[in-house]
């Protein structure tokens, strides 16, 4: 069974890209962490049928905030954005027939809040302009495996 995730990286990823769980590259997640019993490939090619049109989004950098069950991880929540707002519902919708469990946390309530997680090796800060152009599919490998975080599927959007 796989764990994927579904983002929007701040700089282009490639398929087939790793990156350690604390070196992710800059990106606003768009759909949590879902298991499914589907191939990536099954998965990616219902994001790219679902998203086929669907222009590249700006966005804007808001306030800082602590996310995370102990409060401690700190992040960059962006200006409410009813683009992003309405990708997320469409990729739930879409998506939610794939998943191992439709009640998982990524396809229940209202909760969505974009941001980007502050990184040692980078951040945005209130008032930065993003265009998110491309869509990528991650497989959430598990921590402790070496080789890290894969790009499995990317899905560029065209600018606007």
């Amino acid at each position: 069974m796989a764990r994927l995730v579904v983002v929007l990286p701040l700089e282009p990823l490639r398929i087939g890209q790793r990156f350690a769980v604390h070196h992710w590259p800059l990106h606003v997640t768009v759909l949590a962490p879902f298991t499914t019993h589907a191939s990536p490939d099954e998965v990616a090619t219902v994001i790219s049928r679902t998203t086929d049109g669907q222009q590249a989004i700006r966005a804007v950098a808001g306030h800082d905030e602590l996310f995370g069950r102990r409060h401690d991880v700190p992040v960059t929540v962006l200006v409410p954005n009813g683009a992003l707002d309405t990708l997320h519902r469409t990729l739930v919708d879409a998506v939610r027939p794939y998943a191992a469990s439709p009640d998982e946390p990524a396809f229940r309530g209202t909760g969505f809040r974009p941001h980007v997680t502050v990184k040692a090796h980078g951040r945005v800060l209130a008032g930065d302009r993003m265009l998110l152009e491309q869509l990528a599919v991650v497989d959430m490998s598990p921590r402790s495996d070496p080789r890290g975080r894969s790009v499995l599927a990317v899905h560029d959007l065209p600018r606007i």
